[in-house]
């Protein structure tokens, strides 16, 4: 009997099959595009501000986990000063973020 059921007829299979089948490829990419794709350029965009805009005196984190404080800015590198007197150049690409957005722990 469920069988009987669930089946379809000829003239509904052939109709609204293929079209419900695109719709709903059509909204995978709008919400794949909504949650993931839109936030990350979002984020990307911020970070590409962020490090055009280092100048002297930024605290900054590098990515590889050291904090420190912009020394001296070029054109695609930044000289961090880690310690007194301990300083390393890195790439404006490395520089990940500000430690006054990171949320106290």
């Amino acid at each position: 009997m469920f069988r009987v059921l669930l089946q379809e007829t000829p003239a509904q299979a052939q109709g609204f099959g293929s079209y419900s089948f695109l719709l709903m490829m059509v909204a995978i990419i709008v919400v794949m595009y909504l949650f993931m794709i839109r936030p990350q350029q979002k984020r990307q965009k911020e970070l590409r501000a962020f490090q055009s805009s280092l100048q002297k005196g930024s605290k900054v984190v590098v990515l590889g986990g050291i904090y420190g404080t912009v020394v001296e800015v070029k054109e695609t590198s930044v000289m961090v000063e880690v310690d007194n007197n301990v300083k390393i150049r890195v790439d404006k690409g490395s520089v990940v973020r500000d430690p006054s957005d990171m949320p106290p722990r």
